[in-house]
C-alpha cells in the first residue's frame, strides 16, 4: 500500500519508494500540508511538523486558542477571507454575493489505480497495479457544495498527480470563480524558479530566477497555452545543475488559458500553484452539477534537472500519449511547404514525393493550400473539401493513391478550429466565430476563430475531416492552429455562460480530437500552433508528436530543442531539416549541422527536393539510413544534455538506451571562437564498468567512467564546416562485446 491513513494523527501519507507527501486533517476540518520531498519511513505520528504560534495581527481558526493561524500554517487547498491572506487556490461566488466558504474534511477514499478524467486528458494507468489514488471530501455544509482532491502516486515514478472536482448538491447556484488544479504551501523559499517562455520562432527558452517575497510567475491569457509561456514551472535549490541536487516540477496538463506561480510571503514560505488562469473564467454551478479541473503533474527529483526531465519524459512517453503510434517508430516524412506553399500542382507534388521516395524518406504530407479557393491565406478556411481540380485533378483520393504506388504513405493539413471570411463555410454560418455583439472581429492572418464550445460546429468540422479521412488512404494529419484567441464571446450562450467560453473551446477541440483519433486509430496526428504555441501535455494525449517550432533554423533549433526538453521526450518534438538560406533567420547551416539537430526529434525535411545536387542528395539519403538504423534509440532512450547552448558558444546532448548498451551523443559549436581551448565532451548516463566503441573516431576502447569524467575530446577536423561556426559532431557510442 502506498497510500497510509493514521486516524490517530488524522493524517494521509502518500508515498512510494522515492517520494513521500504528507497532508493532515486539521483541527478545524480543513487540510494542511506537513511534507513533500524525498521518501520518509511511515509512522502514525508527523503532527509535529505541522509549526503554529502567537503572532501579531494574525487570524486564529479557535477562541482562546494561538496556535494556528491560516496565514501562517502550511495549507493544502486553501481558501479565502478566512484569516489566509495568501493567494487563495479556489474563490467561489454565492447568489448572495458572499465569496467566504468553509470547505470541511468528510472522509476519504483510497483505492489502487487511476480514473479517467471526464472530457479532459490526463496520465493514465495500464494496470490497476501501477498507482494508488486517495479521494478527499470537502464539504461546505452551509451550501451543501462538495470538493474532491485527487491525489496519484504512481508506482515507479516520482510523480504526485493532482485534479480537483466540484459538485454542487445543494438548492443554490454558485459561481466558481478561480478553481486551480494544485496548491502547495513549502516551507522556505530558498529555490530558483525556472520557467520556459518565449515567442513565435523562439519557443520554451528556460529562463532561471531566485524566488522573492511577493508573487512571481507567468501564464496564458490567449486561448491556448501559447508560443510565451508553457503550462510547467520548476523549483531547484541554488546549488542544483543538470545532474544534482533538488528539483520539483510542476506541469499542467492543458492546451488552453494557464497561470503558474509562486506566493513567496514575508516569513518566507513559498505557495506553488498552478491550474487554468482565473482571469476571464466563471463557470456558475447549478444543483446537481460539477466541474473537473485539468491535472496538475508533480514531479520530484534529488539528480538534477536531468531528473527531473528523464520522470518527465518517461511518464509522458508511455503514460500519457496513446494509441497505436505511441510506441511506433515514427516514418521520416518529406513536407512540400518550404518548397512550394500553397501554390503547387499535382505534378510537383509527385516529384517532390519521388525523390523523397529514392532518398528513403517514407511518408508525403501535403500542406496548406489544398481545400477550397485556396490560393493565399484570406480564403478557404472552414472548407474542407477539394474544389480546384486544376491543382488536384484526381482530389485527395486520386493523389493518396498515386503517393502509396511509389510506396510511400500519405499525410494531410488541416487548420480545423479557424475559418476565412472568404469561405463557403463564413457564408453560411458567420455566427460561428467567436465574437462579441456589436464588435467588429479583430483579424489575425486574415481568419478567424470558430466557436469551438458550440457542440454544433464541432460535428460539423468532424463531418468533413471525417469524410476527407475515410476517402483517401491518409495516414498522417498535421493539426494546425495559427492565431490565438479574441473577442471570445459565444453568440448561443448566456451572458452568465460567458465565462465558461474559454474552457468550453478546449473541451470542444479535446472532444474533436477524441473522435477522429477513435474513427481512425492508425492515423499519426501531429498537433501545431503556428509551430510550438501549443505544445503541452494536453496535446500528447490525442497526438504524440508536436511541430517544436516554425523556426527550422539548425541552432535555433538547438536551443529551442533543448528548453523543450525540459518537460517533453524527443518522441513528441517534430523537427525537420529545411532550406537555406533559413526562411527565419536567412542563416546559411551545412546539411550535415541542420540533420544532426533534427535527428534529436521526429525527423523529416521540408525543401524542395529536386532542387538538391546530386551530392546532396546522397548526403540526405545517408541520413535518412542513419536516422532509420537509431530512432529507436533516440524515440525511446534517456536524454541527457550536456552543454547549455544559453549559456556559451557550445551545446551538447546525449540520449542512452535503457540497458546503457548504445548512446548517441552531439555536439554543436554554435559560433567558431578564434585561437580558442582544447574541448572536450564529457558525457552522462553510461555504465561506469562497461566499455564502449565510439564509430568513426579510432579504434580505441572506452570505459563508461572515462567517457562521462574525461569526456571524447572534440577533434576540429572532425567537425563540419571544418570546425568553424554553426559545425557540430554526432558520435554513436556502442558496448564492445
Amino acid at each position: 500500500m502506498a497510500i497510509i491513513y493514521s486516524d490517530t494523527s488524522k493524517e494521509i501519507h502518500i508515498f512510494n519508494d522515492q517520494i513521500s507527501y504528507i497532508i493532515q486533517i486539521l483541527d478545524n476540518g480543513e487540510l494542511g500540508n506537513l511534507y513533500y520531498g524525498k521518501k520518509v519511513d511511515h509512522k502514525e505520528d508527523f503532527s509535529y511538523l505541522l509549526e503554529g504560534g502567537l503572532r501579531s495581527l494574525a487570524v486564529y481558526t479557535k477562541e482562546d486558542d494561538y496556535f494556528m493561524s491560516p496565514q501562517y500554517t502550511k495549507m493544502e487547498y486553501p481558501c479565502a477571507g478566512r484569516g489566509d491572506f495568501r493567494e487563495p487556490a479556489y474563490e467561489i461566488c454565492q447568489e448572495n454575493g458572499s465569496r467566504i466558504v468553509c470547505m470541511e474534511y468528510q472522509g476519504h477514499e483510497i483505492y489502487k489505480g487511476k480514473k479517467q478524467l471526464e472530457g479532459l486528458p490526463a496520465t493514465y494507468v495500464e494496470n490497476a497495479e501501477e498507482a494508488d489514488t486517495v479521494e478527499i471530501l470537502l464539504t461546505d455544509k452551509l451550501l451543501q457544495l462538495d470538493c474532491i482532491l485527487s491525489y496519484t502516486v504512481f508506482r515507479d515514478y516520482p510523480v504526485l498527480t493532482r485534479n480537483v472536482r466540484f459538485v454542487n448538491r445543494g438548492s443554490q447556484k454558485v459561481a466558481l470563480e478561480r478553481v486551480l488544479s494544485a496548491s502547495i504551501d513549502l516551507p522556505d523559499a530558498e529555490y530558483e524558479m525556472l520557467s520556459l517562455t518565449g515567442a513565435w520562432a523562439r519557443e520554451r527558452y528556460p529562463k532561471a530566477r531566485k524566488l522573492a517575497h511577493g508573487v512571481q510567475g507567468t501564464g496564458s491569457r490567449c486561448g491556448c497555452s501559447s508560443a510565451e509561456f508553457n503550462p510547467f514551472l520548476a523549483l531547484k535549490r541554488p546549488g542544483a545543475s543538470e545532474n544534482l541536487g533538488e528539483v520539483l516540477g510542476f506541469s499542467l496538463v492543458y492546451s488552453g488559458n494557464h497561470m503558474e506561480q509562486v506566493c513567496v510571503d514575508t516569513c518566507d514560505m513559498a505557495r506553488v500553484q498552478l491550474g487554468i488562469h482565473p482571469e476571464g473564467f466563471e463557470w456558475e454551478l447549478n444543483t446537481g452539477e460539477a466541474f473537473q479541473s485539468p491535472e496538475a503533474v508533480m514531479v520530484y527529483s534529488c539528480q538534477g534537472l536531468n531528473g527531473m526531465s528523464q520522470t518527465y519524459h518517461k511518464l509522458y512517453r508511455t503514460r500519457l500519449a496513446r494509441g497505436y503510434w505511441r510506441d511506433r517508430e515514427r516514418p521520416i516524412l518529406i513536407n512540400n511547404w518550404e518548397a512550394t506553399g500553397a501554390a503547387f500542382t499535382e505534378e510537383s507534388i509527385l516529384r517532390i514525393a519521388k525523390t523523397g521516395k529514392e532518398l528513403g524518406m517514407e511518408l508525403f504530407v501535403l500542406d496548406d493550400g489544398w481545400f477550397g479557393k485556396r490560393e493565399d491565406d484570406r480564403s478557404g478556411l472552414g472548407d474542407w473539401y477539394v474544389t480546384n481540380y486544376e491543382k488536384l485533378p484526381d482530389g485527395i483520393e486520386g493523389l493518396a493513391g498515386k503517393i502509396k504506388k511509389m510506396g510511400m504513405r500519405f499525410g494531410l493539413w488541416f487548420e480545423p478550429e479557424m475559418v476565412n471570411k472568404d469561405s463557403d463555410l463564413y457564408r453560411s454560418h458567420p455566427d460561428w466565430i467567436l465574437c462579441a455583439p456589436g464588435r467588429i472581429p479583430s483579424p489575425s492572418r486574415n481568419q478567424y476563430v470558430l466557436d469551438f464550445s458550440r457542440p454544433e460546429v464541432v460535428a460539423y468540422i468532424y463531418g468533413l475531416m471525417e469524410k476527407i479521412l475515410s476517402s483517401g488512404d491518409i495516414s498522417y494529419v498535421k493539426w494546425d492552429m495559427n492565431r490565438y484567441i479574441t473577442e471570445c464571446y459565444s453568440a448561443k450562450k448566456t451572458e452568465r455562460e460567458q465565462g465558461k467560453v474559454f474552457h468550453q473551446y478546449i473541451l470542444g477541440v479535446y472532444a474533436l480530437y477524441e473522435r477522429l483519433t477513435k474513427a481512425f486509430p492508425e492515423i499519426l496526428f501531429e498537433s501545431c500552433s503556428s509551430g510550438g504555441a501549443r505544445f503541452d501535455p494536453g496535446m500528447l494525449y490525442y497526438a504524440p508528436q508536436t511541430w517544436t517550432s516554425d523556426d527550422t533554423d539548425a541552432m535555433e533549433r538547438v536551443r529551442i530543442q533543448y528548453g523543450t526538453s525540459y518537460v517533453y521526450p524527443l518522441s513528441s518534438m517534430g523537427a525537420h531539416v529545411s532550406e537555406v538560406p533559413n526562411q527565419q533567420t536567412g542563416r546559411v547551416t551545412p546539411l550535415k549541422t541542420r540533420a544532426n539537430a533534427a535527428m534529436f526529434g521526429v525527423f523529416g525535411y521540408e525543401l524542395d527536393l529536386s532542387q538538391m545536387t546530386e551530392l546532396e542528395k546522397a548526403e540526405i539519403k545517408g541520413q535518412v539510413q542513419f536516422v532509420k538504423a537509431h530512432r529507436h534509440l533516440i524515440q525511446h532512450g534517456v536524454f541527457y544534455r550536456l552543454l547549455n547552448p544559453f549559456e556559451g558558444r557550445e551545446a551538447g546532448w546525449i540520449v542512452v538506451s535503457e540497458d546503457q548498451s548504445e548512446a548517441l551523443a552531439a555536439y554543436y559549436q554554435m559560433s567558431a571562437e578564434p585561437n580558442g581551448p582544447w574541448k572536450r565532451l564529457k558525457l552522462a548516463g553510461l555504465c561506469p564498468e562497461k566499455k564502449y566503441i565510439v564509430d568513426g573516431e579510432d579504434a580505441r576502447v572506452y570505459s563508461g567512467s572515462e567517457l562521462m569524467n574525461v569526456g571524447i575530446i572534440v577533434k576540429k577536423e572532425s567537425l563540419c564546416a571544418n570546425g568553424g561556426d554553426y559545425s557540430s559532431k554526432v558520435y554513436y557510442l556502442r558496448e564492445k562485446a
